[in-house]
């Protein structure tokens, strides 16, 4: 399996501002088609036009983020009554008698595609359940496709207040993202069929409480599993057959370590809800996992080892962390110290051991690390730095960072390097010297942890000093 990220943990579609104006591909549609087929079909051509682009602008960029948007939507049936349409995420189908019920509705600009494609896999019957795993865009994003009159819409409590931060902060996630992703559009869409937002469940689940139902000889349980990817996580269980619907619960690739607490934003996530959640995984003892990014795992055992493994390098860094902060070690002291045992060793190219610890530790004791008094005040250091640069001048801070750079001491020269440009922006061996640290973490970075965030921001940031020195040239 390819060990490749979600493109987007975003709380918006991927989508092309400029394909809002639908008179093309309503052209394509014929007049006896009813007002929800014109829809679904300008979805899928524009969507169609959406993804060709997005995929085009990430031709070169390297890295596993790009490679998402490269997946072929199709179908694929993974048992007797089970469907998958693949694509930037997964949506599933459990066919039965009396109806069929969606798990996860993908992407919004893929949506349409993978309904129309599911549909004729699929026998004739009605769409009884649409069951989402969470708020993000990917996984939420083509809803609307799905909802018939009588569809239930069930999500984790927690969803409408999710949705309602993601949509209130979507322009700052989207600059962030797009940060990290620069293939994506310059905006998000704010109105039309692939804004984000606007989906109303009408079931809620909550834990310890679980939402059983029989149909169609299946029987199925929703399951709340906060922690993973927010607090609104929930999984899908068929007990019969012994597999579960994880959708982000592992994160894009299974087994990894998680990301306690994303870089790119959103609100923290708790370490020992995801810990529960997995403790209650493993007792189900699933035969096999379908994820909403990449293929099925199968293997009772191998998945039972793998879960155990993910909860106890958790639980691992968890401790130690706490045990640090008892012990009045600072955060980049654990930060630095706490690495996960040779038996608890995981990929850790989505989620990072360090940021956890820094994660956990922001989490217990909030944003003031007793460091500084000036932390309890809105003057950061930058605001001095251009007299810092003046009093040991430009030159000589420059100087000591390449020193720093030679001895294999990056992070001390950008240190050194923030005070430099501080008061010259423009200065040409300050950048330089930039430059070869961005690339020597960068180098480190592909060797060992090949961690797909830690490797697109410092690909940014690379950029950021190119531009600034070809336009000092």
């Amino acid at each position: 399996m390819p060990q490749t990220p979600s493109l987007f943990r975003t709380p918006t579609a991927l989508a092309m501002l400029g394909l809002a104006a639908a008179a093309a591909p309503l052209a394509l549609v014929g007049c006896e088609d009813t007002q929800r087929e014109v829809e679904l079909r300008a979805a899928e051509a524009m969507g169609g036009i959406a993804t060709r682009v997005v995929a085009s602008r990430s031709e070169g960029q390297g890295g596993h983020s790009a490679d998402f948007i490269q997946i072929p939507v199709e179908v694929r049936k993974l048992g007797d009554f089970i469907y998958q349409a693949r694509g930037v995420a997964n949506t599933q189908v459990i066919a039965t008698s009396q109806g069929h019920v969606v798990f996860d509705t993908g992407l919004a600009i893929q949506a349409a595609k993978q309904r129309r494609l599911l549909r004729e896999a699929l026998p004739e019957a009605p769409i009884t359940h649409v069951i989402l795993s969470h708020s993000h865009q990917d996984h939420a994003g083509g809803t609307r496709f799905w909802v018939e009159d009588g569809t239930e819409v069930v999500a984790h409590r927690e969803y409408p207040e999710e949705q309602r931060y993601l949509k209130q902060l979507e322009d700052y996630f989207w600059f962030r993202n797009r940060t990290l992703f620069p293939f994506m559009p310059e905006s998000p869409p704010k109105t039309g069929m692939f804004a984000y937002g606007n989906v109303v469940p009408t079931q809620l689940v909550d834990q310890p409480n679980r939402l059983e139902f029989s149909q169609g000889g299946v029987h199925f349980v929703v399951l709340p599993t906060p922690g993973a990817e927010g607090s609104d996580n929930l999984c899908l269980w068929l007990p019969d057959e012994k597999v579960l619907f994880s959708g982000d619960s592992f994160g894009p690739n299974f087994p990894q370590f998680p990301n306690v607490f994303t870089m790119r934003g959103e609100k923290i996530r708790k370490p020992i809800e995801y810990i529960a959640s997995l403790e209650m995984l493993i007792e189900l003892e699933p035969e096999m996992i379908v994820p909403s990014h990449q293929d099925p795992i199968r293997g009772k055992e191998q998945i039972r080892a793998d879960l155990i493994k993910m909860r106890d390098a958790v639980r691992y860094v968890h401790d130690a962390t706490v045990a640090g902060m008892n012990a009045g070690k600072t955060v980049h002291e654990l930060m630095a110290e706490i690495a996960l045992p040779t038996e608890l060793e995981l990929l850790q190219i989505h989620g990072k051991v360090s940021w956890a610890v820094k994660s956990i530790w922001e989490y217990y004791a909030t944003w003031f690390h007793f460091d500084s008094t000036t932390e309890l005040y809105a003057v950061p250091l930058s605001a001095v730095q251009p007299e810092l640069a003046a009093l040991a001048g430009v030159d000589a801070i420059a100087e000591k960072a390449a020193a720093h750079v030679a001895a294999g001491e990056n992070l001390e020269a950008l240190h050194l390097l923030e005070v430099s440009l501080a008061g010259d922006p423009s200065h040409r061996a300050s950048l330089e010297t930039r430059l070869e640290a961005l690339a020597n973490l960068l180098h480190r970075a592909e060797t060992t942890f090949n961690n797909s965030y830690e490797m697109d921001f410092l690909k940014y940031r690379i950029r950021v000093t190119k531009e600034a020195l070809g336009a000092g040239s």
